[in-house]
């Protein structure tokens, strides 16, 4: 009898071992989905935006001021747009229309899987194409950051970049976040079967490697208590960068808290330094 529930013990073990790639292959590409809760914000519409295959569904937002550009915001994994509501309030009045969606694969978005930056940044470049001339900044959280700063790398369009909690390359973050059980012997074989399925390369996924290729400036803020996806991956990517760039550690703070209000301070004196404000018309000479 003992002998026999050994062998169908190992026997699930066994099962289980060869089922961990694709349990870890599904978590990666399908990490779940958000849906919107909140209403529009003041000033905004609601728009659905063509990406690269997929439907974005997102806000676009006027502002009221004299307008110095557009700001585009991207959110993390597993969020949703809601995050930029905020981002409307505050930059709104201050001369910037604010665009923001739901990323591919989340919230109300079209798409099966999230590929990290690798087609997301071909949805930016098509949301790009929709917006008047100006100055584009884009404004990036977690999954939201490193797809900005790929889509900074390949768009001379863009003109500023601020991208908080980073991740530096898809692998090794993959790598520290997996549970033991699936990095014993299943990891790689997981990102293969994610690879196949997501119809993506996992290596092309670096904004470190991505980084010597931005000429716009750079604005990086990380928790330096931050265990989700430690400090040392914005480090990377700032050591990369050779454009204007500026680093903001956050003493204490975890994932996802990074950008506590003096952070965004600090950032709006940033863009003011990079993105210039436009001229009055009475200051600008006659022809």
């Amino acid at each position: 009898m003992v002998a026999g529930i050994l062998i169908a013990l190992v026997a699930t073990v066994g099962v289980a071992l060869t089922q961990l790639p694709g349990v870890g292959a599904g978590a990666l590409l399908h990490p779940g989905r958000r849906a919107m809760t909140g209403p529009t914000p003041a000033g905004c519409l609601d728009e659905m935006f063509e990406g690269a295959g997929v439907r974005l569904e997102g806000w676009r937002c006027r502002t009221m001021a004299p307008r110095r550009g557009t700001l585009v915001y991207l959110h993390g994994v597993a969020d949703n747009r809601a995050g930029a509501a905020g981002v409307v309030q505050r930059f709104g009045v201050k001369g910037f229309d604010v665009v923001a969606y739901d990323s591919r694969a989340h919230g109300h978005s079209g798409g099966d899987a999230c590929t990290y930056g690798f087609y997301e940044k071909r949805d930016v470049a098509r949301v790009l194409d929709t917006l008047p001339q100006g100055p584009v900044v884009l404004v990036g959280t977690s999954l939201g950051a490193a797809v900005a700063l790929l889509t900074a790398a390949l768009e001379a369009r863009v003109s500023a970049v601020v991208a908080a909690e980073t991740f530096s390359d898809l692998r090794t973050v993959a790598a520290e976040r997996a549970p033991f059980v699936i990095k014993v012997g299943s990891f790689g074989r997981a990102l293969r079967l994610a690879e196949r399925q997501g119809a993506f390369v996992v290596n092309d996924v670096s904004p470190v490697t991505a980084a010597p290729a931005i000429t716009a400036p750079v604005f990086l803020a990380h928790g330096d208590a931050d265990t989700d996806t430690p400090s040392a991956h914005s480090r990377r990517v700032f050591a990369a960068l050779t454009s204007v760039k500026h680093l903001e550690l956050v003493p204490g703070a975890g994932h996802n808290g990074a950008l506590q209000p003096h952070v965004w301070d600090r950032i709006e004196r940033w863009l003011d330094g990079v993105v210039p404000r436009p001229v009055p018309s009475f200051m600008v000479p006659a022809p």
